[in-house]
């Protein structure tokens, strides 16, 4: 028969043989804790920290994005990742850490919102993905370009991931890295050439109704009163050539989101473009980012936030630019 004392001591064991599987669930002040218990999870949880620092989306992006900190004492940002927008989740955790992660883009599931049976085709008719798949889409003559707004393939065409007219819907395939800025926080920053024209990511997050963000506006606003908090929540209009608005889209990448909710503003422009991506099948827009020059290797990337400044006692913009006004823009949502 099995004394307790036996027991007692294989408890501690199958703890430990777990532990991998528990731990890269924790948020850093769980993780922290955990540390202080026994010399065992402290190697676990350092190994943990060490593999969040080095690939900020969690293994699903094709490229590992890592952290760059040489200031304080934060190896990574902790948020949940989400490769592309969709409307607001309850996800409250996600691993993040695990020895086994693993990339493979092109055959996870990307999120995809309510669906239609028309494939967008160019300005002349054609339909961007004829010659990757034999000309197998449903496309429907009619729908031309806009100013702003890119046509790609999407569940209504007949084209998988490798047809060439659907460019922003593989992940991030250029070298990024997230770097710490003693003034600004956190940035992010190509890690290699990228062409003027080049895809760079999409901006991902939750998409919010109107109400729902102005009442989140609202929390944020007064959380980054004290200037220690900073919002990623974006408002995108979309125009008719009447300039009337026709459509609003509410992305908040505070919590959930991926590597776009660390580029910063400039107040020139800067290297980054936005466009609306349209997708067939897909109800709804994405606001994705394109080099709007050649991107240099190590420098930032930013765009402008918006021109509308309502707020002059908003937060302090340090892009440095020769036009920086010196507070971001804001505006009542």
């Amino acid at each position: 028969m099995e004394s307790p004392s036996s027991k007692r001591n294989t408890t501690p064991s199958l703890f430990f043989q777990c532990s991998h599987l528990v731990l890269p669930w924790l948020t850093p002040q769980e993780l922290a804790t955990a540390s202080l218990t026994c010399t065992t999870l402290r190697n676990l949880s350092t190994s943990i920290t060490l593999r969040r620092a080095s690939d900020a989306s969690r293994s699903l992006e094709p490229l590992p994005i890592p952290f760059h900190n040489s200031l304080d004492q934060h190896p990574y940002a902790y948020f949940l990742y989400q490769p592309t927008s969709s409307p607001s989740t309850n996800l409250l955790r996600q691993p993040w850490g695990a020895s086994s992660a693993h990339h493979d883009s092109d055959t996870k599931t990307r999120t995809e919102t309510e669906t239609l049976s028309l494939c967008f085709v160019d300005q002349s008719g054609n339909c961007g993905c004829e010659e990757t798949c034999g000309g197998g889409c449903p496309c429907v003559v009619g729908f031309g370009g806009m100013d702003g707004v890119v046509f790609e393939c999407g569940p209504g065409c007949g084209c998988g991931l490798s047809c060439g007219n659907r460019l922003s819907q593989r992940g991030i395939r250029v070298k990024l890295k997230i770097v710490r800025d003693r003034r600004k926080g956190w940035g992010l920053f190509a890690d290699q050439f990228i062409p003027k024209g080049q895809f760079v990511c999409e901006y991902a997050g939750e998409l919010l109704t109107t109400k729902e963000s102005r009442l989140r506006q609202q929390t944020y606003d007064e959380l980054s009163s004290g200037g220690h908090f900073s919002p990623a929540l974006l408002v995108v209009r979309e125009h008719l050539p009447s300039k009337k608005a026709c459509l609003r889209l509410n992305i908040d990448a505070t919590i959930i989101g991926n590597v776009s909710r660390f580029i910063n503003h400039s107040c020139d422009g800067g290297n980054l473009s936005t466009s609306l991506v349209r997708s067939s099948g897909v109800l709804l827009p994405r606001l994705c980012f394109f080099a709007s020059d050649d991107i240099r290797e190590d420098e930032e990337l930013t765009f402008s936030y918006g021109e509308t400044r309502l707020n002059s006692k908003g937060m302090q913009c340090f892009c440095g630019s020769s036009c920086c006004v010196g507070v971001l823009p804001s505006e009542q949502t």
